[in-house]
């Protein structure tokens, strides 16, 4: 074998064996491929199943599901490709270690003072001080910005100003830190419902208690939330209906019942339904002398109020809403 021959043989060995590698490392890529495809495919399947996309949009997913599995070779029953986490929590966790979350630069001390501002935010939050509450909190986030605990006390006080936009907020920032921290997701349920967004909310409460099973103010707010979903969704339902026992012995309700009898425009009202209810000709036999009619008559003070002034109406809503839930007396952490 001549010089010539033997450089060529060591030429083509060379060039199969990197033929050899580089189908190696294709082939570790494309399995590597097939699983984050397979994900995809799998997040894209859910959602077409969800009722909140139109029959063509819901088409038009199921057609991107073909197209990938296609392109790919894979199909359903390749179910050793599927990953350990859904595709939507690979994301968040990426998503808050690389995007939302700046790296902590927090030394001791600060720590220790943003911990020392987080209690004094607690200290407002007993004492009904909601903004100066969220002024330390946000101070205490600064300090120390992957702190969980930290964003979830502030949506607690965002919540109780009506900043419910920003209490939700606060509360995807706490799960993106800590996806485990189960009152932030019933905090995130209480700012959902308030803002009627029912659906939503339930998904909170039943997340948290996943995470937290024997919580029972998340059990009695996901049957509220339940409730309000149902009422909602009812084709007869006003949204005027209320759960009469509970309501009367609500010391919200109480007490905005006796403000508003201080409204002068209510004191009319009242006196205008009770004259056309017991002080005509008809006293006694159609008046007030039995439940029914007592019944009816409220039915007609707060249809009266709804015509005259939905303002009213909308104001009661917002008192009962803001102050029926357990979180009212949830302790922070």
């Amino acid at each position: 074998m001549n010089v010539t021959r033997s450089f060529q043989l060591v030429h083509e060995s060379t060039a199969a064996a990197g033929s050899a590698g580089r189908k190696r490392v294709y082939a570790s890529k494309m399995a590597s491929i097939k699983h984050l495809v397979y994900a995809v495919i799998r997040f894209l399947r859910e959602q077409s199943q969800m009722d909140a996309y139109t029959s063509d949009e819901q088409e038009s997913l199921e057609v991107a599901i073909q197209c990938l599995e296609t392109v790919f070779k894979i199909s359903p029953e390749d179910t050793h490709l599927a990953v350990s986490q859904p595709l939507t929590e690979m994301f968040s966790n990426s998503f808050c270690k690389n995007d939302v979350l700046p790296l902590s630069n927090s030394v001791p001390e600060d720590v220790g003072k943003a911990d020392q501002l987080k209690d004094e935010g607690n200290n407002h939050m007993k004492e009904e001080n909601y903004a100066a509450a969220v002024d330390c909190y946000t101070q205490a986030i600064e300090m120390d910005p992957n702190n969980a605990v930290y964003y979830c006390n502030r949506a607690a006080a965002q919540s109780k100003l009506g900043h419910y936009t920003d209490a939700i907020k606060d509360c995807e920032k706490a799960i993106a830190i800590d996806s485990k921290y189960s009152k932030a997701y019933g905090r995130m349920g209480l700012a959902l419902t308030a803002m009627n967004k029912f659906e939503e909310a339930v998904t909170s409460y039943q997340k948290a208690l996943d995470l937290d099973p024997e919580n029972d103010s998340y059990k009695s707010n996901l049957k509220i939330a339940e409730q309000k979903l149902r009422e909602v969704s009812s084709p007869t339902g006003t949204g005027l209906s209320f759960d009469m026992a509970s309501l009367i012995n609500n010391p919200a309700f109480i007490s905005m019942a006796a403000s508003l009898m201080q409204n002068p425009q209510v004191q009319q009202l009242m006196s205008g339904m009770m004259t056309n209810a017991i002080g005509g000709p008809a006293a006694g036999v159609g008046g007030l002398t039995d439940l029914s009619s007592l019944i009816q008559a409220g039915q007609q003070f707060a249809q009266q109020i709804q015509q005259q002034n939905p303002e009213l109406i909308e104001q009661l809503r917002n008192h009962i809403r803001s102050r029926s839930f357990s979180s009212s007396t949830e302790e922070h952490s």
